[in-house]
């Protein structure tokens, strides 16, 4: 029978991250648990990259600055690019949210960021529709990163720590004893374990059921067009998103030519699917078409669009912490999409609660399970 002090469920960048950390810290006996016959097969190796320090709540921004900073000094090469992000409103609410964001942000030492104007936009985004826009916000240091990257360096880093991790190891279910954690029943036996952390993405929901325990995840499809441009793309092209609609581009990396775009169908229902709806390109065309007429030129790139799964709590913010039902039963969860850019800073926090009893660099208290029942959400309303 396989024992482990410390078992984490799911070997996307969130889990690999909590190794990382938990192995740096010390601990020694930590075992990865992957579903698939190699990482980066889930929600990691679908996300679009993008890391950005504009948000609304305070513990958003915090953990992205911590991130943020992890990416830019880290010794392992995870691509961070800050090609920027650039916010657009287009009616007075949404500005005036821009505004106030902005000045929480500052407040909180995020630097490079600050409110635009639509002559700058235009002169920012060529060929960009502003006929409508009023202004809008940008983060000098917000940008790109290589998922994929972030995730072979944190496994890389954990294994050389003294970390293992198997693959094609699907957890059925978390076994407890008077109300304390004993191990894990995975489709190739038990694995006893004292410690479980569950990082599973958008399967948090049923696994935290065989523990008893209730966790609010559910599942959502989103799903990006990649095209190709007959002409070279402007250079330092940024993340630009449309803050009313959502709809949101960027430049695809180290390519002058191709380029990646969504928005959030509200038409999805939560679901498990991951196969790229071809109806899907005549929508986010059709928003192309009227805000960036240069992206309705473009050709799409079959072979490179498709789907993945948001983990979306009821707030859009992670559920991070311990669980008072279940003694050693640890949650790293819920992102809601920002789960690759908040890697860092969540699996540092989960390992020093584990190991420490409270995450002493950050104040992640606010992202507890017990939020909910408690009726204090988060409100972010930039979720895209």
């Amino acid at each position: 029978m396989i024992k482990a002090e410390i078992v984490i469920i799911g070997g996307g960048v969130v889990g690999a991250s909590v190794a990382y950390h938990l192995t740096e810290s010390g601990a020694k006996d930590v075992l990865i648990l992957e579903r698939e016959n190699r990482q980066g097969l889930g929600s990691t190796g679908k996300a679009t990259g993008g890391v950005r320090a504009q948000f609304e709540t305070e513990i958003n921004i915090k953990m992205s600055l911590c991130s943020i900073e992890f990416f830019q000094n880290w010794d392992f090469d995870c691509g961070y690019e800050p090609r920027g992000y650039l916010f657009f409103a287009t009616d007075e609410k949404q500005f005036d949210y821009l505004r106030r964001n902005v000045e929480k942000q500052k407040s909180l030492g995020v630097k490079a960021v600050g409110i635009v104007d639509t002559k700058t936009i235009s002169e920012m985004v060529k060929g960009l529709n502003c006929e409508d826009i009023l202004g809008g916000s940008f983060g000098g240091r917000d940008g790109f990163i290589n998922p994929l990257g972030v995730l072979e360096g944190f496994t890389r880093k954990a294994i050389e720590n003294g970390a293992k991790i198997l693959t094609d190891t699907q957890v059925l279910s978390i076994e407890t004893k008077n109300g304390k954690v004993i191990g894990v029943e995975t489709n190739k036996g038990v694995i006893k374990a004292e410690t479980v952390v569950l990082c599973p993405g958008a399967w948090a929901k049923d696994l935290a059921q065989t523990a008893g325990v209730d966790l609010p995840v559910e599942p959502l499809k989103r799903q990006i067009v990649w095209a190709k441009s007959e002409t070279d793309l402007q250079e330092n092209l940024p993340m630009v998103i449309d803050l009313g609609s959502g709809f949101h581009f960027r430049p695809a990396k180290d390519s002058l030519d191709e380029v990646l775009f969504a928005y959030p169908d509200q038409d999805k229902q939560p679901n498990f699917e991951t196969n790229f709806d071809e109806s899907f390109i005549a929508k986010v065309y059709e928003k192309a078409k009227h805000r960036a007429p240069f992206l309705a030129e473009t050709t799409v790139v079959r072979e490179k669009c498709r789907a993945g799964l948001y983990e979306n709590t009821p707030d859009h913010h992670a559920i991070i912490g311990g669980c008072a039902a279940v003694e050693n039963l640890y949650f790293c969860s819920g992102f809601s999409g920002h789960g690759v850019m908040h890697s860092p800073a969540s699996g540092r926090a989960m390992a020093e609660i584990i190991l420490d009893g409270e995450a002493s660099f950050l104040d992640v208290s606010c992202l507890s399970l017990e939020r909910f029942a408690a009726g204090e959400l988060l409100h972010e309303t930039a979720f895209i």
